[in-house]
């Protein structure tokens, strides 16, 4: 079904839903190179007014890609559910959603939101409304502690070392907790991919948890038959990790397939289930990022935001533990600057929490894309103000493995003392517990008091006991 709209005498056509999303997107220089993008201003205004007019119900039906992601995405959706919204227009919809009472009914409503039609709302939304709409949409996971609860913003500690160095890694994780970061994950990327690499990082990671006795969770990313193939091997897997994207030729170029997480996901439940204390139901990490499907040559013809919507409907059908957005990892040929990253940023948090997913953000820009360290400060705020499940903790900011700039340790605490935020709850009365937090605020490095010593000592034995 085409779309016209007459614009100030001007008659813009759109010859069918793909066409209409790609131009009605804010600029991003991906879409510019994948050719979907508005043409000029004028006709990315025509757009977004063609757009608010179009039904729900018509989204809902139309066949963005026929590929497995689709049907999964027609399985995953509740009809029932979706009647009592199928009228709206993408305008009045967004006008639902900015409505306060909007999140008491969302509970019922979000598998009745299918992707696509949570990437056009966000088309017509401007940074408030994406902050405003998502702060209000809580999404709480359980591993080994509880991530998500209003007033929680969590953070993964990003020990990467470029040569998979057990004390250099094990030297950033104490690094990143003596800053009460880590609740959310402590995940490494590893360099080498090889089994033998992966269990020897998994057992570094699961001794110091046990050795310090925090309530968090570890995670090696490799890839995702790599962290099977450690398992079977007789590493400890938390959390079973892999990046996926939203079309079927996009995991294909990651090595994956809908079938094989889903036999992964088994695998690590059932190993959860053999292991000394149950550990929870909820035991993937994925990883999404806008370009991702363009970079892979399988965007379909679709747009960066719609490619990023529907990589968050699957992750919604897996139940994860943490979902989060690499927003400026790929470079500039898909965000070009620090405004295409920030307004990224908060489109992918706003979708994510839309569909239910459990949405954090690794803040950050490649070296060659038009950014700094103000554009990782600001989007940070902005997702922390948001509700924003977790962001990165890299030491220093600055990713000596994967060379990227991301946000670090002081920058997390500097984010929860600005706005009253906390740490997850039982990994806040740990910090409590060593001396970390003192009254649910980090003890001053400089004049530590008797319990941050005694958590300082208790560390210290760590270093010398790790697994090589």
């Amino acid at each position: 079904m085409s779309h016209k709209v007459t614009l100030r005498g001007e008659v813009f056509n759109f010859a069918d839903l793909r066409e209409l999303f790609g131009r009605a997107n804010e600029e991003k220089s991906g879409d510019h190179l994948a050719g979907v993008a508005a043409r000029s201003e004028r006709e990315r205004v025509a757009a977004k007014i063609a757009l608010a007019d179009v039904g729900l119900r018509e989204i809902a039906e139309f066949t963005f890609v026929d590929d497995d992601v689709s049907d999964l995405i027609h399985a995953d959706h509740d009809a029932d559910a979706f009647a009592s919204i199928a009228s709206l227009t993408v305008g009045e919809f967004r006008e639902f959603l900015l409505d306060p009472k909007f999140a008491l009914q969302w509970p019922t409503l979000r598998r009745a939101i299918t992707p696509e039609i949570a990437a056009a709302v966000a088309r017509l939304m401007g940074a408030r409304d994406l902050m405003v709409a998502a702060s209000r949409l809580r999404v709480v996971t359980r591993c080994r502690n509880t991530m998500g609860e209003p007033g929680v913003f969590g953070v993964r500690i990003q020990p990467n070392h470029p040569a998979d160095d057990p004390t250099g890694v094990a030297l950033s994780v104490l690094d990143g907790l003596l800053y009460g970061c880590g609740d959310a994950v402590i995940g490494i990327n590893p360099v080498n991919d090889s089994v033998a690499s992966v269990v020897a990082l998994e057992r570094t990671i699961a001794g110091i948890i046990e050795q310090v006795g925090a309530p968090t969770q570890s995670c090696v990313l490799a890839h995702f038959t790599t962290q099977l193939a450690a398992l079977e091997a007789g590493a400890p897997i938390d959390l079973l990790f892999q990046s996926i994207g939203g079309t079927e030729g996009t995991n294909r170029s990651f090595g994956v397939s809908l079938t094989a997480l889903a036999e992964g996901r088994e695998a690590v439940l059932a190993h959860h289930r053999q292991r000394d204390g149950f550990i929870g139901e909820q035991v993937l990490y994925f990883e999404t990022g806008q370009g991702s499907a363009l970079s892979a040559e399988a965007h379909s013809g679709l747009d960066q935001l719609t490619c990023e919507a529907r990589a968050h409907g699957v992750a919604r059908h897996f139940d994860p533990f943490l979902v989060n957005s690499v927003v400026g990892f790929i470079g500039p040929e898909y965000l070009a600057d620090s405004r295409q990253i920030i307004r990224a940023g908060l489109e992918d948090h706003f979708v994510g929490k839309l569909l239910g997913l459990p949405m954090g953000v690794d803040v950050c820009y490649t070296n060659h894309v038009d950014a700094d360290a103000d554009t990782t400060d600001q989007l940070l705020m902005l997702l922390a103000s948001a509700g924003c499940n977790f962001v990165m903790a890299v030491p220093g900011s600055d990713d000596v493995m994967l060379n990227y700039q991301s946000t670090s340790p002081h920058d997390a605490v500097a984010a929860r003392e600005l706005l009253g935020l906390r740490p997850a709850p039982e990994f806040a009365d740990w910090l409590e517990r060593v001396g970390i937090h003192v009254d649910g605020v980090l003890a001053t490095p400089a004049a530590p008091g008797p319990a941050a010593l005694r958590s300082l000592a208790a560390f210290a034995p760590t270093l010398g006991a790790l697994p090589r």
